[in-house]
């Protein structure tokens, strides 16, 4: 049986089909080539258009289909992963009302704050297990407070994945997992919460219908089916946020279990058992793809906004045509500690573990004399991976201690530099994987209509190797330079 899987980026959106017997990926696409344009009205603002990624998952799947590897007749699932805590607003006639507030979008943070104390901040977290801030709650409050015109003509309010399942189907759904991710969401009573909701003045007729993650989520209307070479009627049995499907694509789904990704943004995900929760809300935690009300399966995620972006920054603004492997290879001649230079990367809107403080991102003890390429392309992906270790302390004081860490081999941890840094600065050996978010959402469309099962959907995927920490001394000195210089930020 084929399976199709669609991972909405930021950048770029990314259709595999997989062979659910071998577990295989057949073919994938990506489009566009340039990365999708980010629009900010105002600084620390970030938007989208939905209509934009529709027509790019189209075209993502007839690049894929032209490469004539499989019969596109013979697909019988599709699954979607999506960029987390966007706000999608659409009319009564299914139309959308503004571009997409995003996930790395600032704007709403002290309305957020607001609703945080107002609401009290023990109730929000031992309840919501997460503060507002900027998530899609807030964001949608933000339009009903600044927006009043738009507000008004809302029909129903989703999460960015509910789009591209809903312009497949006409169906408009949502789950648990999509709902704790906005915020919306109270554990303790397994059901939408009652303070959020109330607090903001929103009417619950804005929530879609909420199914489980693995379930039927509509049907391929025969217009799109048939533009797309695709069977009518297809069901999509799977829509999760990209971090709890970049762990389920790494069969990571018990508790103890923890996946990192380094790609737009920076993610380590650990799953627990428990309503576990940050005092300060630095590191959040959200219903996993397998959560249920009787069995608890909680993500625990630890998000940086500056990761990739940054290392496209420089190879956008520092050089002229050279690839990321160049890069990589370049900062592999550099010895531990770019020869002194101390990259801060926190560029890309408020960063959660910092407070939701937006510091922006800096290069310190630069020697115009000295320094070149090669030493900015190694800090770059040294301060990188010391804000994940940064994070990583969080974690650990909030009791995830992981013993090994699973990753995909993609993005930044492609890059030898990058691997050996993460691994030597957090003290924690890492298994690589062939990974692949679409592949995952692929995986989870089998699951969804029970081709697969969670037992058995990953018994053929092998790691590629595990790195090992060995350079940990080297290292140390060097984070404890960078935490020094981070934390002067942190008190300005």
């Amino acid at each position: 049986m084929l399976l199709l899987g669609i991972d909405l980026g930021t950048s770029s959106i990314k259709v595999s089909v997989i062979n659910s017997q071998t577990q295989k990926c057949i073919a994938s696409a990506q489009y566009p080539e340039t990365e999708s344009e980010v629009i900010a009205l105002q600084p620390g603002w970030a938007e989208q258009s939905p209509e934009m990624w529709w027509e790019h998952v189209q075209q993502a799947i007839i690049i894929c289909n032209s490469k004539k590897l499989y019969d596109p007749g013979e697909i019988r699932a599709i699954g979607i992963a999506y960029q987390m805590h966007g706000l999608v607003l659409l009319d009564k006639n299914q139309r959308v009302l503004r571009n997409s507030i995003i996930w790395c979008d600032s704007r709403a943070v002290e309305i957020g704050d607001r609703a945080f104390e107002a609401i009290g901040t023990d109730k929000v977290l031992s309840e919501m297990l997460n503060s507002p801030g900027n998530f899609t709650a807030s964001k949608l409050a933000w339009v009903k407070e600044n927006e009043p015109g738009i507000y008004k003509d809302i029909d129903k309010m989703m999460l960015p994945g509910d789009f591209i399942a809903m312009r497949f189907s006409g169906e408009i759904t949502t789950s648990i997992s999509s709902l704790s991710e906005g915020i919306f969401w109270n554990f303790k009573e397994n059901s939408l919460s009652e303070d959020v909701t109330g607090y903001y003045g929103f009417n619950k007729d804005l929530i879609p219908d909420i199914q489980p993650v693995f379930s039927d989520h509509g049907k391929l209307r025969a217009e799109i089916a048939s533009k797309l070479a695709l069977r009518p009627g297809i069901p999509v049995t799977y829509k999760a946020g990209d971090q709890p499907n970049n762990a389920l694509s790494l069969n990571v789904l018990q508790p103890g279990e923890v996946a990192a990704n380094a790609g737009t943004s920076g993610v380590i995900y650990g799953v627990s058992d428990e309503l576990t929760y940050d005092q300060q809300s630095r590191i959040n935690t959200f219903a996993h793809v397998n959560h249920t009300n009787s069995r608890k399966r909680l993500g625990v995620l630890l998000c940086i906004n500056g990761t990739g972006i940054l290392n496209r920054w420089v190879k956008n603004t520092f050089t002229s045509g050279t690839t990321y492997n160049e890069m990589n290879a370049a900062a592999a001649g550099v010895p531990v500690g770019s020869n002194g230079i101390r990259v801060i990367p926190f560029g890309n809107g408020a960063e959660r573990m910092l407070n939701n403080k937006n510091i922006g991102a800096h290069f310190h003890k630069l020697d115009l004399n000295v320094h070149r390429q090669a030493d900015i392309f190694r800090a770059v992906q040294e301060g990188i991976a010391f804000s994940f270790r940064y994070g990583l302390d969080i974690m650990r004081e909030n009791g995830m201690n992981p013993k090994v860490i699973r990753a995909g081999r993609t993005n930044l941890f492609s890059s030898p530099v990058f691997t050996e840094a993460f691994v030597n600065a957090c003290g924690v050996p890492v298994e690589l994987y062939e990974n692949d978010g679409s592949v995952g959402a692929a995986i989870g469309a089998g699951i969804g209509m029970g081709e697969l099962t969670l037992d058995n959907a990953f018994s053929k995927v092998r790691p590629l190797g595990i790195i090992e920490p060995e350079l940990e001394r080297e290292y140390d000195d060097v984070y404890r330079e960078w935490k020094g210089v981070l934390e002067s930020h942190l008190r300005k």
